[in-house]
């Protein structure tokens, strides 16, 4: 979508963004506006309706400095704005083609006007559309997320995603990681919001993240408004490791927060640091870390372009890390940054005792459906002293919600046990509710249905079997046996009714075969085979 719509060149001056109406089934919440070369400052420029949210692709030089600012017809200019800031990229990269920098709130407006500090191409537009209506909210107003667990200083208030985002759903489910560090941000965004424009600036990242950047989601895990009030980013359950697409080369190993608008010459608001202090201590507690100190990250290979580091290199990164540690930015801002020496002793001290737990004993390879699963782990203090008599639950993950499947007690080492069956693929975790409330690392399991296999003829050779659980169809191999080799005789696709087949494999040479039924991976189960059934025809 990227591609066509900045390839179209001056042909198109004003044009929708392909496939946006088709995929919300209204207008489109997203245009732009080809601009081409640009030295200097821009003409104003006038969007074909209003818009309030604008973020500006080139192609070259990436040092510039690109600047914009908006007004309503007729209306003053707004103060300029930066709007060349990088530093990370969509969820599966697609390549260096073009540049983006940070979508810039501007309220309803009609015009906007660039300034850049080198000569630029390849310039295009992008506008979010100003909302048909005020989504005005007061904070109490709005439900907040769950579940609640009374991790480090407990949880604080977090706004649930539905409170901004209109029904509006990610492009995919949410994909899970792990949490060393958390990483600091600042949006960019012009600093004098209201708070009734908060939900309303929040859907139209959104929209700039997900239908011009080609983002899953909004690319934070957590924003913070200059209220001090904390908003559930993207979609995939506060409580877990939801990996975004905040920090290019470490959004597997790490957590974002973003604090709403520019502070790279000011900063926050103290209850915009205050909420930022209470979320860290909570969310790096409740996955069991310490605050202070260091964590040893992977530099991921096809996002490593944005760091100063080769692809797979170990890099130690603050546990509380502005974007610019990792990443070649100057996200979260100079003055933001600055303090981020002063927060770190708070949310120290704010995170207490934290608990840490752990989960062992998921297999490496698949298991078939039905099978018994020991796990085991252990519960401690984070320098390691045992946690006895404690309730362990652990839970299966999936779309972002937890459902306790076995429930276990620590003994006086602080270890715990338990066995599960599972019919399905699985992604489990252990919990430790009451306070202090911690969580394990991810476990994903991997379940193969059971299929069985028999002959029942072998001239001509009829077979039958069963598929648990239920498949639409399986494959039946048969492999003639030469010279202690297996050689693929034929191959044939039968379909499963009420989980069990029957089919006749046609085998037309002389010989002893080998015969085997496999399901293909899906979204439930991984691959599926039967034993080997040898037929001598």
């Amino acid at each position: 979508m990227l591609a066509g719509a900045a390839g179209a060149g001056a042909a198109s001056l004003l044009e929708p963004v392909a496939g946006l109406a088709d995929a919300l089934k209204r207008p489109p919440p997203v245009f732009s506006r080809w601009v081409g070369s640009l030295a200097g400052q821009s003409p104003p420029l006038q969007s074909p309706r209003r818009f309030a949210l604008v973020g500006v692709e080139w192609k070259a030089p990436a040092a510039a400095r690109i600047e914009l600012r908006a007004r309503r017809d007729r209306g003053a200019w707004s103060p300029w704005a930066p709007a060349s800031t990088l530093g990370h990229d969509p969820d599966r990269p697609i390549g260096a083609r073009s540049l983006f920098g940070e979508p810039i709130w501007t309220g309803p407006a009609d015009y906007v006007q660039l300034r850049t500090s080198r000569p630029l191409s390849g310039v295009r537009l992008y506008f979010v559309a100003s909302p048909a209506q005020a989504m005005a909210h007061e904070a109490a107003a709005l439900p907040l997320a769950t579940p609640v667990l009374d991790a480090g200083p407990g949880q604080p208030p977090i706004i649930a995603r539905v409170g901004w985002a209109q029904g509006q759903a990610p492009h995919t489910p949410p994909e899970y990681g792990t949490v060393k560090l958390a990483f600091v941000h600042h949006t960019v965004n012009p600093n004098g919001y209201s708070p009734a424009d908060v939900p309303a600036m929040l859907l139209a990242i959104f929209q700039y993240h997900r239908y011009v950047r080609g983002y899953h989601d909004i690319a934070y895990n957590f924003i913070i408004d200059l209220f001090g009030r904390i908003w559930e980013a993207r979609a995939g359950g506060i409580d877990l490791p939801v990996m975004g697409a905040h920090a290019g080369g470490y959004n597997q190993e790490s957590t974002g927060v973003a604090i709403l608008g520019d502070f790279m010459d000011v900063v926050p608001s103290p209850a915009a640091i205050d909420a930022l202090e209470h979320l860290l201590a909570w969310k790096l507690s409740l996955h069991g870390l310490p605050t202070l100190g260091r964590a040893t990250v992977v530099v991921s290979p096809d996002a490593y372009l944005f760091t100063p580091f080769g692809p797979g290199a170990l890099v130690a990164l603050p546990r509380i890390a502005g974007h610019r540690d990792g990443d070649l930015t100057d996200c979260p801002g100079n003055a933001l940054y600055d303090e981020l020496a002063s927060i770190r002793p708070v949310v120290h001290a704010l995170a207490g005792r934290p608990a840490a737990l752990t989960l062992a004993g998921a297999p490496s390879s698949s298991k078939l459906a039905g099978a018994t699963i020991a796990l085991s782990g252990r519960l401690t203090t984070l320098s390691g002293g045992p946690l006895a008599g404690e309730p362990i639950e652990l839970q299966q993950v999936a779309a972002g919600a937890e459902q306790t499947i076995a429930r276990a007690t620590t003994g006086a080492d602080g270890g715990w046990s338990e066995t599960v069956t599972l019919s399905h693929n699985a992604i489990l975790r252990a919990l430790h509710r009451p306070a202090p409330a911690t969580t394990s690392e991810l476990a994903g399991i991997g379940v193969a249905p059971v299929v069985t296999l028999s002959v029942v003829a072998d001239s001509p050779v009829r077979v039958s079997g069963t598929v648990s659980p239920a498949k639409r169809n399986v494959t039946i191999d048969a492999y003639a046996l030469v010279s202690g080799h297996r050689q693929l005789r034929a191959h044939k696709t039968v379909a499963v009714v009420r989980g069990q087949f029957s089919a006749k494999v046609p085998l037309r040479r002389a010989g002893r075969y080998l015969l085997i039924a496999r399901t293909s991976a899906d979204a439930s189960n991984v691959a599926g085979a039967s034993q080997a059934v040898t037929v001598t025809v």
